[in-house]
């Protein structure tokens, strides 16, 4: 087998637009592993978000990836292998910043959903991720000074056509020590520097003895770029964004199985 570790993103990538996962992505999973390879799931959500749709793809056992990178997590017991997030006085900056740009806002702690508004945003999300938030009614940036666990993340909702705008301000005003992404048409997202799911392919190869060179990537969002380049076979799926395709094997959409190809391709013989 060409690639024995396979790493798929969730939304956009095997989640179709109805929020449904198809027959076809499933049997080639299972197919996949019955073979020998190692399947595993690095998503930008909850781990209490992900892991219940990770029964549908047959995955009982293994690890799971939440959080772009920031939690892992076993999938049978929930037990943490990595969690990691912001300190409460650099959570208190990036919020402080998204608060004087007037926009919904989430942390996450605990694997909690908090938010700064009760509004249809919030219903939204709950409804596409299947977790319940909680509505605070002080700025989330005080709030946060409060969180005895770390930030795993904050996120913000957005306009489509102002997001590149929203990134660009946020990585000027915030530097270095924030990594900025997108995870969605409207969701723009921060999590501390050296995050990233880039980190998840490094941590499953070696937790797996696997190099880096045999693990394969998929995605379709610009926070799925890192881990697509981190590993050494690289797919797109055809609805991913242009600088996902410049740099990948663009293979079908989410809604025409395009993870079951990649994964065909992965079980090829090595070259």
């Amino acid at each position: 087998m060409k690639y024995p570790l396979f790493l798929s993103d969730f939304d956009g990538t095997l989640v179709r637009a109805d929020g449904t996962i198809s027959q076809g992505n499933i049997r080639a999973i299972a197919e996949y592993r019955r073979r020998g390879g190692i399947f595993a799931v690095v998503t930008g959500r909850m781990l209490r978000s992900i892991r219940p749709r990770l029964k549908e793809l047959g995955l009982k056992d293994g690890l799971v990836v939440a959080y772009q990178g920031a939690m892992i997590a076993d999938i049978a017991t929930g037990a943490l292998l990595k969690n990691d997030g912001f300190s409460a006085a650099a959570a208190e900056k990036v919020l402080r910043f998204l608060e004087g740009e007037d926009l919904h806002i989430h942390i996450y702690v605990d694997d909690v959903l908090y938010s700064n508004r009760d509004d249809e945003y919030l219903r939204m999300y709950e409804q596409v991720c299947g977790v319940k938030g909680i509505a605070v009614d002080e700025p989330l940036s005080a709030f946060a000074a409060h969180a005895k666990g770390p930030v795993n993340k904050v996120l913000a909702m957005v306009a489509s056509e102002e997001k590149a705008a929203l990134i660009a301000r946020m990585k000027e005003a915030l530097g270095e020590a924030y990594y900025v992404t997108a995870s969605a048409e409207f969701l723009v997202e921060a999590v501390p520097a050296g995050v990233s799911k880039a980190g998840a392919v490094r941590f499953l190869a070696e937790h797996y003895g696997i190099p880096a060179a045999r693990v394969a990537a998929i995605g379709d969002q610009l926070n799925d770029l890192p881990m697509i380049l981190a590993a050494g076979g690289r797919f797109a799926v055809g609805n991913a964004q242009e600088e996902l395709k410049r740099v990948a094997a663009v293979v079908s959409s989410c809604e025409e199985d395009g993870v079951a190809e990649a994964l065909a391709l992965a079980m090829g013989e090595e070259e």
